[in-house]
């Protein structure tokens, strides 16, 4: 027991450059606080983010996934964000389908200007993933450990 109330999850956060990541930078230039528990990965568009680098995350023992873009019709690459959007919706769905609990890997919109909200959905993300416990499902584990 001791052990899992010191435990925090640590969450890959996959943020777009010109939305989301210039949110999170809002809020750390005007010392919003949040968790320290995210990862963050900067990437051009959230719809590059290709549904491997989810998988890859949890398997190298990640307890939760951010994957954050631009709002609808906002994206700096103007369809780049619809794109995450689909791509998010199924990898959802294939990941509740082998048993992966569903507050594990998240999506949201956060633009530039956005530095509290950034700081809340953090917040929210890192509840959700703190509840569920460490993650025990896809994750790779050496010969030394089984």
């Amino acid at each position: 027991m001791a052990d899992r109330e010191k435990w925090e999850p640590k969450i890959a956060a996959f943020l777009c450059n010109w939305c989301s990541y210039a949110g999170a930078d809002l809020a750390g230039t005007s010392r919003i606080q949040y968790p320290p528990n995210i990862r963050i990965v900067r990437v051009p568009c959230s719809g590059r983010v290709n549904p491997f680098f989810i998988l890859a995350s949890l398997q190298q023992g990640m307890d939760g996934v951010l994957v954050s873009g631009c709002h609808p019709g906002e994206c700096h690459y103007l369809t780049g964000n619809y794109s995450a959007r689909r791509k998010f919706a199924l990898i959802k769905n294939m990941l509740e389908f082998i048993g992966l609990e569903a507050g594990r890997v998240h999506f949201t919109w956060v633009s530039a200007s956005e530095g509290v909200k950034f700081a809340h959905v953090i917040e929210a993300v890192t509840e959700k993933v703190t509840a569920l416990g460490p993650a025990t499902r896809l994750v790779k584990r050496s010969c030394s450990e089984v």
